[in-house]
């Protein structure tokens, strides 16, 4: 190999390796400065307290003497989001709720999603436009469309859920107070908040159905499978990751939600977001606040991180 040849391999390798950095790097930059950068300062803020003027904030470093450096983290907040019971019922509302809506979500979506990817290819564009077109709307205008919907006198989905009955079977679940009202309820919440996010649940279902191999099926019915067990043992298996993936863009942002609990929701019942907003704003209590997001960030980055490194593992072996 002559010298020519070897410097063109060495400089087609070291623009390689730069266009390698600067797909990788800048990624990692975008989520340095609009993810790791916020949520240091928001850590950082959590472990401070609102000092007796009710406007300052204590200091995380301090100077004793001009020449000694004191760095002092205050554990208050967190003291009391574990003691105190308004918060940690926060949390397990916000949880609880967030899961109930995934659940929803996957169980209308699934069958659409699978629905979708088995119809013809001259329909499925319709179908995916069809799941599309309500983000062609402003998501406020969407979320109040249901006051007038559920209202029981002239909305007409509240009109329907009377006239079947179903007064007396909403309150015995709970999701309703008293028979026709619909508003400002659990059921209120849990629709809103299904309608929003149902999309989310669907896209990555239908995603990962349409690339399925059919063959699998027919070499599964040509061994004496039913339908119903080549769906649970072939189809199921093979779409865990869609269900994981829509599950994922489903929980996350329905544990923070506020505009749905705020708009739909029952005043009495208590999520993180409208917490947030209450400590940001009504209190004052900034670090306070901080340490609610901190906590919210933990019990979803942690469960996702668990699942990855299981993930992975699996897929080694």
């Amino acid at each position: 190999m002559t010298t020519r040849a070897i410097r063109l391999m060495q400089r087609q390798w070291r623009k390689l390796r730069r266009g390698r950095t600067a797909v990788i790097g800048i990624p990692y930059t975008w989520l340095l400065i609009f993810f790791l950068l916020p949520f240091l300062i928001v850590l950082a803020m959590s472990f401070r307290v609102v000092m007796p003027d009710g406007i300052t904030l204590s200091n995380l470093f301090n100077l004793s003497d001009g020449e000694t450096a004191n760095f002092t983290l205050k554990l208050s907040n967190y003291w009391r989001l574990f003691t105190e019971r308004y918060y940690w019922e926060t949390y397990v509302y916000s949880v609880i709720y967030a899961a109930v809506t995934t659940a929803i979500c996957l169980f209308i979506g699934y069958p659409f999603a699978y629905f979708m990817a088995r119809a013809p290819k001259t329909i499925q564009p319709l179908l995916l436009m069809a799941v599309m077109v309500p983000f062609w709307t402003s998501f406020l205008l969407r979320v109040y469309a249901w006051k007038g919907l559920l209202d029981a006198n002239s909305g007409w989905v509240g009109m329907l859920i009377h006239s079947l009955g179903l007064d007396s079977l909403l309150v015995h679940m709970g999701l309703i107070s008293n028979p026709g009202q619909y508003l400002y309820t659990s059921l209120s919440l849990l629709l809103g908040m299904t309608y929003t996010y149902l999309p989310f649940m669907i896209l990555p279902l239908y995603g990962t159905l349409s690339k399925m191999d059919h063959r699998l099926l027919e070499a599964a019915q040509d061994l004496g499978a039913t339908p119903w067990q080549t769906f649970w043992k072939i189809t199921v298996p093979l779409s865990v990751t869609g269900v994981v993936a829509g599950s994922m863009l489903v929980f996350i942002p329905c544990i923070g939600e506020y505009v749905i609990p705020k708009l739909l929701g029952d005043p009495s019942i208590l999520t993180v977001g409208q917490t947030l907003y209450d400590e940001f704003s009504s209190n004052n209590d900034w670090p306070m606040a901080s340490s609610l997001a901190v906590v919210m960030i933990m019990i979803i980055i942690v469960p996702m991180a668990l699942f990855n490194n299981a993930m992975a593992k699996e897929e080694k072996r």
